[in-house]
């Protein structure tokens, strides 16, 4: 990696890390993490007292791999299935980490997709 992506990636790791002082999962609200990739995105409802994964959704399931994977409609289609898998978990509010990402383009369409399926944020 080149020294510029080196530095965006260190700028975003630390902004996760000021995020995640104010932001964690419980029991009763777990943390709904989200990870973009250049080509995926990947989300998690995490409680991280127990520290583990209620649900799971991501652009890299065989179902979605065939399309595009890196835009809006693939991060909605994400968000929809956490929403679904989370509710089937037992979960219906959770508190929001955007992963030291931007609340924009495919993290905020995630979210929309996520808040009309159900979940509470």
């Amino acid at each position: 990696m080149t020294n510029k992506t080196n530095a965006k990636r260190r700028s975003r790791i630390r902004r996760h890390a000021r995020v995640r002082k104010a932001v964690a999962g419980t029991e009763q609200r777990p943390r709904l993490a989200v990870f973009r990739s250049n080509r995926h995105v990947v989300a998690q409802v995490i409680d991280d007292t127990a520290g583990v994964t209620l649900a799971a959704a991501s652009t890299q399931e065989a179902d979605l791999i065939g399309g595009a994977t890196s835009n809006k409609e693939a991060a909605a289609t994400v968000g929809e299935r956490i929403a679904e898998r989370a509710k089937a978990a037992g979960v219906t509010t959770v508190v929001f980490d955007r992963g030291g990402f931007r609340f924009h383009g495919r993290v905020a369409a995630l979210a929309d997709a996520a808040r009309s399926g159900g979940l509470e944020f």
